[in-house]
């Protein structure tokens, strides 16, 4: 049991070595780095969006605009062409006539000024457009390139860390699989030391002491004997 014990505190240190290793991977700087890239591109993606969507809405009523241009200057035309093929004689149809077409061609010319408000609205939000594009193709490229540079971290450490768990294995394959669960339950609430050396009456693990005759008690109990410290629970090897 001894000679357990002493493989027991090797693949301790195993564990720990593991742990070491996930925490590692879990903050590789690249890792950071993706999500903060990650973020600004759902920024950039939101503020894109909602540029986008004003932008359209300009241009939906640059399209009335024109269309309705288009249209009074359509139907002034269409009045002239009445008042010129000689149809209409009466001088006073005639000048209600010229007052039609005068009266469309100030409403087109109106409406085509709103059309042009409109257009130099549109052109900020469209130069703005173009930048964003410029900056999400960036960001993109720096997301591939850091995802490529992460998957290389981890595959590296996932290769130490297959090392480590072989190793581990190779430890307890013939130790009593009672006393590898026992450590195991320990590990999880004593914060990853499920065992640990007793020093004099001091308690490796946690750092504390226990009573000197218990102590005693430990270093003589009989082969096959497991003892716990009494502060933190973890087994105790004297």
């Amino acid at each position: 049991m001894s000679e357990d014990l002493d493989i027991l505190l090797t693949v301790q240190e195993r564990d720990l070595a593991l742990e070491r290793l996930q925490h590692r991977r879990d903050t590789l700087p690249e890792r950071a780095r993706l999500v903060q890239a990650d973020a600004q591109a759902t920024a950039l993606a939101a503020r894109a969006q909602a540029i986008t969507a004003e932008r359209d809405a300009l241009a939906r009523d640059e399209t009335k605009f024109d269309d309705e241009a288009r249209s009074l200057e359509a139907k002034a035309k269409e009045v002239e062409a009445r008042m010129y093929s000689g149809e209409i004689s009466s001088p006073r149809e005639l000048q209600a006539m010229q007052a039609d077409v005068e009266q469309l061609q100030r409403h087109q010319r109106d409406v085509e000024n709103r059309e042009l408000e409109v257009m130099e609205q549109r052109e900020p939000l469209d130069a703005e457009l173009a930048t964003l594009a410029e900056r999400q193709t960036a960001v993109a490229a720096e997301l591939a390139e850091l995802g490529a540079s992460l998957a290389d971290a981890e595959r590296v450490i996932d290769a130490e860390m297959e090392v480590e768990r072989d190793a581990r294995g190779a430890l307890t394959v013939d130790l009593d699989p009672n006393l590898v669960a026992a450590y195991e339950r320990r590990r999880d609430t004593v914060q990853g030391v499920g065992v640990a050396r007793l020093v004099g009456t001091t308690c490796q693990g946690c750092h504390l002491s226990i009573p000197a005759i218990e102590a005693e008690q430990i270093k003589k109990a009989p082969e096959g004997s497991i003892a716990y410290c009494d502060n933190c629970g973890c087994i105790l090897v004297p």
